[in-house]
């Protein structure tokens, strides 16, 4: 994904809420909707976008889904921004 989409996908508030949450490690679906009190199909409609964008990885463990960051993208993502810093004097 480029990193325009990315940006994009950053843009909305909740999006960034559900990754702030996932810092902590991985939560199923339950939790992240209880924890920021939108309903599962909302919740669903973001954790689509992130996983569109390889910010979140997605592991099924028996009946539950558990949804994690991908911190390699934003590893990426801080690299391709640095090239914009100019030097430091």
């Amino acid at each position: 994904m480029s990193s325009t989409n990315i940006c994009k996908v950053l843009s909305d508030s909740q999006r960034r809420d559900i990754l702030v949450m996932l810092k902590n490690g991985r939560m199923n679906a339950g939790e992240i909707a209880d924890a920021l009190k939108i309903t599962p199909a909302a919740l669903s409609y973001h954790l689509k976008l992130l996983k569109e964008a390889d910010l979140v990885m997605e592991y099924k463990q028996k009946n539950f889904v558990y949804y994690e960051i991908n911190a390699t993208v934003f590893q990426e993502l801080i690299l391709w921004i640095s090239q914009f810093g100019g030097e430091q004097k």
